[in-house]
């Protein structure tokens, strides 16, 4: 988390202070409300467009930015981020240029005298040519707006079913276009001179390149594999379905605790999956899927054996990667997935840490827990199994009291967010480095 706040923030603050220092003699020129005017509505537009560009070149998940931002996880979480500052800069970009408007039909203000429009010389075809199309870009932008804010909206209403979440980002990739004529029309035009016009058409030109990609259904393309199911288990008490894909292609491997985009219905789109098998090279994955949501809550009546998939990854950097001689894990309820794939790979190729894994559940299944015996007792992990009726709400204290040396250890957690939290804030208190507790983002959106 820390890295992307550090990456919101530089962004955020670099790009306003290359906006101020791009034009130093606005601020001696500024007599009234209309001037000021003028200086938020650039700000707020260079602002607004730059974190949107950034914001769709993250829709596209580079691989590339995934590994400089710690995991697709986080990258999403900085994705979202933007996307809610975008709209804030939207707003503000909006009230900025209609307010005075408003004001002066209302009778509050006065409407400064304009001169004669400058003649200019026949050589500035192309500063004519951005004047010319000012009402336009103006014009389709308002709509472009009030259509990305209603989007943005529903996108962060979490009870919007994700089939029509995912549509709403093509939508949005529309309007994104829309908003990129308005800037290059609207930046004021000695702008493009600089090093900030530079910026911004990169940022644009990116931005550009990767909404039209979406659009074109062509996101992470050279990254995804078509596959069929091939084995189908149900774990009916724990509301999970276990699916095995049998890949076409070649994949180019994995690391335990890394998902995978997989599309199991079209019309559904791709939903991330943890992978929870060892990679063994054969050419076969496996996923924990639990029923959390209106689609997933279907998916154990749907999914058949020798459906069509198609699986997009892998992604994630939760890879149990550290200097310590021990670690502790942690999961709650489905975050238990990237855990059973790192015993499998551990009962394949032990790494000689000592490994203590805590998982919390709500729901007891004999042969499902049986099974996690099995995997544990292959990896030489120790099981510390936790019926949360029975055994009360897993807590820094419980985990302490069975770990007496947890200080030397680092900390994997996998579940819900709260719980992430709750847990890793105990620990810091208990003076663990926050640098040693690494945590999966459970919500993508």
């Amino acid at each position: 988390m820390k890295r992307i706040k550090q990456f919101f923030w530089l962004f955020l603050f670099g790009l306003a202070s290359l906006w101020f220092l791009t034009d130093t003699t606005v601020w001696a020129n500024l007599s009234g409300v209309f001037d000021w005017r003028n200086v938020l509505v650039q700000f707020s537009g260079v602002l607004g467009i730059g974190i949107m560009s950034v914001a769709m070149l993250l829709a596209v998940r580079p691989v590339w930015f995934e590994s400089a931002l710690g995991g697709l996880d986080k990258m999403y979480r900085l994705h979202k981020w933007l996307g809610i500052a975008g709209l804030a800069l939207s707003v503000m970009h909006w009230l900025a240029a209609n307010g005075p408007k408003w004001l002066v039909g209302w009778g509050w203000l006065e409407r400064p005298v304009r001169g004669p429009r400058a003649v200019l010389p026949a050589d500035e075809v192309i500063r004519q040519f951005f004047m010319d199309q000012r009402g336009l870009a103006e014009g389709l932008a308002e709509w472009a707006f009030y259509a990305a804010a209603l989007l943005m909206v529903l996108a962060l209403i979490k009870r919007f079913p994700y089939r029509y979440f995912l549509k709403v980002h093509h939508l949005l990739a529309v309007t994104y276009l829309v908003l990129v004529w308005h800037a290059v029309v609207l930046l004021k035009f000695e702008a493009w001179g600089s090093v900030l016009g530079l910026v911004m058409a990169v940022l644009m030109l990116s931005g550009s390149v990767a909404a039209v990609l979406v659009l074109l259904g062509r996101t992470a393309k050279r990254r995804q594999l078509a596959g069929e199911v091939v084995g189908i288990r149900q774990h009916t008490a724990l509301q999970v379905v276990e699916v095995d894909v049998a890949l076409q292609g070649p994949w180019a491997g994995h690391s335990a605790g890394q998902f995978a985009f997989v599309t199991l219905h079209e019309k559904e789109g791709a939903h991330p999956y943890t992978i929870s098998s060892a990679w063994a090279n054969n050419g076969r994955l496996t996923f924990i899927i639990k029923a959390l949501g209106d689609y997933t809550n279907t998916l154990a009546d749907t999914v058949r054996l020798k459906d069509k998939v198609k699986v997009e990854g892998p992604y994630g950097r939760f890879d149990f990667q550290s200097t310590q001689a021990r670690q502790i894990w942690v999961a709650g309820g489905i975050g238990i997935t990237p855990f059973v794939a790192r015993m499998k790979a551990l009962a394949l190729m032990p790494d000689g840490k000592t490994v203590d894994l805590f998982h919390a559940t709500s729901v007891l299944d004999p042969q499902v827990m049986a099974l996690m015996a099995q995997d544990a007792k292959a990896a030489d992990v120790n099981l510390h199994l936790l019926h949360s009726p029975q055994d009360g709400h897993l807590d820094a204290a419980h985990i302490v009291a069975r770990v007496p040396d947890w200080r030397a250890s680092d900390i994997w957690f996998c579940g819900p967010a709260r719980f992430g939290q709750a847990l890793k804030e105990s620990f810091k208190t208990m003076g663990l480095p926050e640098a040693r507790f690494h945590q999966e983002l459970f919500e993508m959106r």
